[in-house]
């Protein structure tokens, strides 16, 4: 019989798994419930592939993203081995052909979404499938106490009845230990072995750099460090703004984000994977699957929102064993933008509570009625009607079909995308032609930058209460410009649906799931405070904090973080910085950045010895905004 290292070294030609792959595959062979804990880069999918090909079937495998499995089923075909997926824009009959294939055609593994599962016929055929391991990767995805909670998630349960002698194996590289014994409960794991590797990365180096100039900054760090890189900013208008400003300066970089068509979407990320471009500058829709081993940086911009989805974002660099680096640049604003973002949207119980009684008045559901009833639902119109903010109420709408109250259907808002294909003088023109349309073109001119630059997502309801319009008036217009080349337009789920699934109880109801959201929220506030903890500690190492706050203490410092090296720095007295801003200057005037890039100074040890010469009259500022001697 073939033992799991044969089939390591014929399929994956490694001559040795890592620590603790062949424990792991062991433990899946004895048919025990297992849950691996391995920080990206660390071989997760051998964990399941192997043992799935030394068992007679087929592995079911059940990931969050069409990427991800387009990837493993080319890679598992390179290799001889047969997969199939189940991804999107593939119909009822195709999915049908390809799982009769899967139960005929002798394929090792079936990777599909979970929220195929959602749909009883699917699971009855699964049912059918001489199915020998089922593999949850992303598993952290299950727990609402995670950084990625998807509710089609909790539907993976419902294979453990389906299959209940079929051993299961949860797979994820970043969970806290309240989020795995979520998961063990969740996936209904029975007496799991469970391996964790350590969260440490000893080539990964943490940098947390403060710097009012991230442009400045990223472009030193881009220069020193020529080799592949990643850029994660926040939205997608700062992909496209960042990615101009970065090849303005004479590096080569692209972007990627949701919003992108799919074959924009390969070809850019053929791009960097091909090193044609040096950088390329992501949402976190990128990289979740990717393993492009020699990435040098990933650098963000941006706060995170909470340290998981950091570490699987940072984890990314330096998979081929060679120092990387880990970069944050952070300014004095990020804490409050952030806070802005994550924390000020969260729906405490009074306002989930006046969202759930005014949703029943919108959708006219009178007490003790509403059951199994659908609906045709517009966030934008219960938003204005309510005066409720989007965002916040959008946030409750989620929790309240997260606990099965309501059932969203996936197109819940309207979307509405545009941009100007004439010049901003033209539109000008127009608008001094049509005084009609002025107020609600000065809106989307007000409101929206990159308009003229690239396709742009637009918040109908926001242009329709700065121009004081209609929602009718508004797609009128852009109805009629779209007509007159003007701009072009994309328009889809104008209206969405909605499904009451419990009769109208308001304060039962809420009474009832509040706990939930308060722990939620108390969740979300904690993991907020670690990012701005760890972004602000000056007396930690970097990597130390990462690794406390994922429940493993290390005694040692890292040696190569910020905190360690700004430690080992010799640290300059102002009066010896000021000494040798003046040698500096000796031989040239020189701008501050000058001085900070040649003495490898920071900016505020610089600023401050330059304030002291500039007051003792020992240098100048000259025409061309430079240091020069008196």
């Amino acid at each position: 019989m073939q033992q799991p290292l044969d089939i390591l070294k014929k399929y994956w030609q490694h001559n040795s798994f890592r620590e603790p792959q062949e424990q792991i595959i062991n433990s899946v062979l004895n048919g025990t419930d297992t849950f691996a804990l391995m920080p990206t880069g660390g071989g997760k999918s051998v964990c399941f592939q192997v043992p799935a090909m030394m068992l007679p079937g087929i592995c079911l495998v059940i990931s969050p993203l069409i990427a991800l499995m387009k990837d493993q089923v080319e890679n598992l075909a390179k290799k001889g081995i047969k997969a199939i997926a189940l991804t999107g824009g593939i119909t009822t009959d195709e999915i049908s052909d390809l799982l009769d294939n899967c139960r005929y055609g002798n394929y090792k593994f079936l990777y599909m979404s979970p929220e195929r599962l959602q749909a009883d016929w699917i699971l009855e055929r699964i049912k059918e499938l001489p199915i020998n391991l089922v593999a949850i990767d992303e598993a952290h995805c299950v727990s609402q106490w995670g950084h990625d909670f998807r509710p089609a998630y909790l539907k993976i349960a419902g294979l453990r009845q389906a299959l209940p002698n079929i051993p299961f194996i949860a797979l994820t590289a970043s969970a806290t230990q309240r989020v795995q014994q979520d998961i063990i409960q969740q996936l209904e794991l029975k007496e799991p072995a469970l391996f964790k590797k350590s969260f440490a990365r000893e080539n990964l180096a943490y940098m947390v750099f403060e710097t009012e100039d991230k442009l400045y900054r990223m472009q030193q760090i881009l220069t020193k460090n020529p080799e592949p890189a990643i850029i994660y900013v926040r939205n997608r208008k700062a992909c496209h703004d960042v990615s101009q400003q970065l090849n303005a300066l004479g590096f080569k970089t692209t972007f990627y984000h949701g919003g992108l068509k799919t074959e924009e979407k390969e070809k850019n990320m053929g791009l960097w994977l091909q090193e044609k471009v040096q950088a390329i500058v992501a949402t976190n829709a990128f990289g979740m699957g990717i393993d492009k081993a020699n990435v040098k940086t990933i650098i963000h911009i941006q706060l995170p929102e909470n340290l998981e989805s950091y570490y699987q974002e940072a984890g990314r660099a330096g998979r081929n064993g060679q120092k990387a680096f880990a970069v944050m640049l952070v300014n004095a604003s990020d804490t409050l933008t952030a806070k802005n973002q994550f924390i000020d949207v969260l729906p405490d119980r009074r306002f989930l509570k006046e969202v759930y009684n005014k949703l029943n008045n919108f959708l006219q559901i009178a007490y003790g009625e509403g059951i199994n009833q659908t609906f045709v639902f517009n966030l934008n119109d219960f938003c204005r009607q309510y005066n409720f903010p989007v965002t916040k109420t959008y946030n409750a709408l989620q929790f309240l079909d997260r606990q099965g109250i309501v059932t969203l259907s996936k197109e819940f808002s309207q979307q509405v995308s545009l941009q100007f294909l004439i010049p901003n003088k033209e539109v000008i023109r127009y608008m001094s032609l049509n005084p009609a349309d002025e107020k609600i073109l000065l809106a989307f001119l007000r409101s929206y930058a990159g308009i003229f630059d690239m396709e742009t997502a637009i918040n109908t309801g926001l242009i329709v209460k700065k121009s004081n319009t209609t929602e009718e008036k508004l797609l009128n217009l852009l109805g009629r410009l779209k007509q007159k080349e003007i701009i072009s337009l994309k328009t889809a789920g104008s209206d969405s649906r909605i499904t009451s699934n419990e009769v109208r109880d308001d304060e039962h109801t809420i009474n009832r799931i509040a706990k939930y959201l308060e722990k939620q929220n108390e969740i979300k506030l904690r993991q907020f405070d670690a990012v701005v903890d760890y972004v602000t500690n000056t007396k930690t190492c970097k990597s130390k904090l990462i690794l406390q706050y994922f429940d493993e203490n290390i005694s040692s410092d890292c040696g190569i973080c910020s905190y360690c090296i700004n430690k080992s720095k010799k640290q300059l007295k102002p009066a010896d910085t000021a000494m040798a801003i003046l040698e500096v200057l000796k031989k040239s005037p020189a701008t501050s950045r000058d001085i900070e890039s040649r003495l490898e100074l920071t900016p505020q040890e610089v600023t401050f010895a330059l304030q002291m010469l500039l007051e003792n009259n020992r240098i100048k500022l000259n025409i061309n905004n430079q240091y020069a001697l008196k």
